[in-house]
């Protein structure tokens, strides 16, 4: 999937240099579960568990209704450990 990062996934990234790009990608290709935003309906949170990271759970943040779909952030969950 094509995707474009907003400059926050960037220094996201940057920042969280544990983070592959990989895994982000596997994220969006193929998320271990998908859930829409509570608050904007325009974004869309792909959650991916990366077992080779000790089964941390990747939260993927995308705007799908702009063209390519935008990362807004990305980051591991740690209230998700476990549960996914």
């Amino acid at each position: 999937m094509d995707y474009e990062l907003t400059e926050h996934a960037k220094e996201s990234l940057q920042k969280r240099a544990n983070i592959r790009l990989e895994w982000l990608e596997q994220a969006i290709d193929s998320p271990h579960r998908v859930e829409q935003d509570r608050i904007d309906p325009s974004l869309v949170h792909y959650l991916y568990r990366v077992d080779e990271f000790d089964g941390r759970v990747l939260r993927v943040v995308l705007n799908e209704n702009v063209k390519p779909p935008r990362i807004i952030t990305v980051f591991f969950d740690r209230s998700l450990r476990g549960l996914i």
